[in-house]
C-alpha cells in the first residue's frame, strides 16, 4: 500500500471518533485528485436522537412479537445512525461537490445500501479497515468493477 492510502485511512480512522453510534463508530473519507473532498462518520441524522437516546432506534418496537430492543439490536444491527459513507455522499451533495471518479476510505467496509449509492455516485475505489457483516455490499462494488482493497491494521 502507498502512503498516500494508508494517510487517507489514518484520516478515516480519525473520523470515526466522532461517530455517536456507540455499537460501532466508523469514519469515511472521499477523496478526488488527491484532495479530500468530503467525509462523514455514522451517527443520527441531524436534531434527531442519538443511539444512546433511544436505543439505536428500536425502543419497544419489537416486544410486540417477542424481542427485546436488546436481541433486536443483536439480530439486526443499529437502525438508528445514518452510515459513514451515506453521511459523507449526502454532505457532498448538499455542498454541490463531485463526486464522480472518487476513492472512498472507509474503516468498515460498505453495506449493500451504501454500495448502491457509491456505485450511483461514480466512487472508482474503495479502501477499508474491516469487513462489514454482510459481504453483500462488497459483491455489489466488485460486480460493477468498483476496485476494493482491504488495509491490513
Amino acid at each position: 500500500m502507498r502512503n498516500k492510502h494508508r494517510t487517507f485511512m489514518v484520516i478515516a480512522r480519525e473520523l470515526s471518533t466522532l461517530g455517536t453510534c456507540d455499537r460501532k463508530q466508523v469514519g469515511a473519507l472521499i477523496v478526488r485528485d488527491g484532495r479530500c473532498i468530503s467525509w462523514g462518520f455514522n451517527g443520527a441524522p441531524p436534531g434527531l436522537p442519538h443511539c444512546a437516546e433511544n436505543f439505536h432506534g428500536y425502543h419497544d418496537a419489537y416486544s410486540r412479537v417477542g424481542l427485546t430492543a436488546a436481541e433486536a439490536l443483536e439480530k439486526h444491527g443499529c437502525r438508528n445512525a445514518t452510515h459513514a459513507e451515506a453521511n459523507a455522499l449526502a454532505f457532498a451533495a448538499r455542498q454541490g461537490i463531485s463526486t464522480d471518479g472518487g476513492t472512498l476510505y472507509v474503516t468498515v467496509s460498505p453495506c449493500d445500501v451504501c454500495a448502491r449509492l457509491l456505485i450511483a455516485a461514480g466512487i472508482v475505489s474503495v479502501w477499508y479497515d474491516e469487513e462489514y457483516r454482510d459481504r453483500r455490499g462488497l459483491e455489489l462494488l466488485e460486480e460493477a468493477g468498483i476496485e476494493c482493497h482491504i488495509v491490513a491494521l
